[in-house]
């Protein structure tokens, strides 16, 4: 295995332990102020610092990582459950129907992620569920056509063709001989949209559309230290905002090479 894919597997179980184990141990009040330890910097009372109201920078973004990332996979599952559906259809009833579904996922496709998810989030209360919302609308275009691709891919196949001629229903077909095939890059697919969910989340949570401010969220964190950089507390902003990125970089090494070991003639062809 590559050093930087055992690095990445390192900080990322690291991360992932902190966000378990941490909040079990110490609990966060997140209405709590303390203007007397208010622009702290780093410390080893405080290894990250303390933000304008007094609280420990560190355990808010652990809990904010941990919020993020579980809105991130409920999100991305969701996404996909959308677009799997979607292109199963599309590129198992073909014809017609597949080319409908694929004008229906072009025309998604052309909108802004952003904008819309904005406007989709803009018709509720700052929530968590709003934010899957949201992020499931707005990105299961890429699985519906990763998954009509698979389909178009393994229709053509020996076995699939031999169960057809064997007369085997369509719903044996896609049961028996597509989904198995299916599992491996479904799954890779939905570990690839975490990251891109968790920014998403992050960037509506920046605006003020996302999480309700109070909650420790990734995206509040650095919309509330923008202001205490005109202090010089820089590490109100900078921390959350390494917390963003070590993660879904780690998330991004494992997952290609994830994707390299599923796909070994791909990863033959780009080396030549």
């Amino acid at each position: 295995m590559p050093k930087g894919v055992r690095l990445a597997a390192a900080l990322l179980g690291l991360l992932a332990l902190a966000v378990v184990v941490v909040p079990l141990v110490v609990q966060l009040d997140q209405q709590l102020v303390d203007l007397a330890a208010a622009g702290q910097g780093p410390s080893l009372a405080h290894p990250l610092g303390t933000d304008e109201m007094g609280r420990d920078v560190l355990l808010r973004c652990l809990y904010g990582l941990r919020v993020s990332f579980v809105v991130g996979l409920v999100a991305a599952l969701a996404g996909m459950l959308i677009g799997g559906l979607v292109g199963l259809a599309a590129g198992a009833l073909g014809g017609v129907a597949d080319r409908l579904l694929m004008r229906v996922v072009d025309g998604f496709s052309s909108l802004p992620h952003l904008l819309l998810g904005i406007f989709i989030v803009a018709m509720f209360a700052p929530s968590p569920w709003a934010v899957v919302v949201s992020v499931g609308v707005t990105h299961w275009t890429t699985a519906a056509r990763i998954v009509r691709s698979e389909v178009l891919s393994l229709r053509e196949r020996p076995f699939v063709e031999a169960a057809i001629s064997g007369g085997a229903s369509r719903a044996r077909i896609v049961r028996r001989h597509l989904l198995p095939h299916l599992a491996p890059h479904l799954l890779l697919a939905t570990v690839l949209m975490v990251p891109h969910a968790i920014w998403h989340e992050t960037a509506l949570s920046f605006l003020g559309l996302g999480l309700p401010p109070h909650l420790a969220s990734l995206g509040n964190m650095i919309n509330d230290g923008q202001r205490s950089l005109l202090a010089g507390d820089w590490w109100s902003s900078l921390a959350p905002g390494l917390f963003i990125l070590v993660p879904t970089l780690s998330v991004s090494v494992l997952t290609q090479h994830w994707r390299d070991r599923l796909n070994p003639r791909t990863r033959s062809e780009l080396s030549l």
